[in-house]
């Protein structure tokens, strides 16, 4: 097996929290169903996700190391997922304003053999937004692509009164946890200085 892993995820962000872990990766996506039952719990849809992007890519590639997660946003346990247009961003960005809401990301890490799965919770306190800061935050185009219609690590940030948790499972990877877990079951992807 290569030293490498694999990172199952086409996002940016995604990679470069590895790259600033220094994780020796590389990407390879595959096309995966994202639906769910409506009544699943949050840590259960991104834990499942997050195991059915891994096993899509483990098709192709049997025997490597993957890494797999996916993200959601949550207000009371609704799911908020990617807006499919500008008008449903206006309504997510409404109800989560001047709120707590919570994000949830699962990861699964396949070492050649074995999965292992978890998720972390990170809330998020949001400003009270104004019609005009929803609306001007809409037309710089970030909400489109992103769980919730916010990018925390981009122009949303400016949204985003406090967090309660791991910053880095809003952006999308619980960057510390995975890497203890690539400790004690794929070492060989890691810097000397993480082992």
């Amino acid at each position: 097996m290569e030293n490498s892993i694999i990172l199952a995820s086409s996002s940016p962000r995604r990679s470069e929290l590895l790259t600033r872990a220094g994780v020796d990766f590389r990407v390879l996506t595959c096309e995966t169903d994202e639906s769910f039952p409506e009544k699943m719990a949050p840590q259960d849809v991104v834990k499942i996700l997050a195991v059915r992007k891994n096993r899509a890519v483990q098709e192709k590639v049997p025997h490597a190391a993957i890494l797999s997660a996916d993200t959601v946003v949550a207000m009371h346990a609704c799911i908020l997922g990617k807006p499919r247009d500008q008008q449903e961003a206006a309504e997510m960005l409404t109800i989560l304003s001047g709120k707590t809401h919570s994000v949830y990301t699962g990861v699964c890490v396949f070492d050649g053999k074995n999965e292992h799965t978890f998720f972390e919770k990170t809330q998020v306190t949001f400003w009270p937004l104004t019609e005009k800061e929803i609306d001007s935050y809409i037309r710089t185009g970030e909400p489109m692509d992103k769980a919730g219609a916010y990018g925390i690590q981009g122009k949303g940030s400016l949204l985003v009164q406090k967090i309660h948790g791991d910053y880095d499972t809003v952006v999308g990877l619980p960057l510390s946890r995975t890497v203890r877990l690539l400790r004690e079951v794929f070492p060989a992807c890691l810097p000397q200085w993480v082992r």
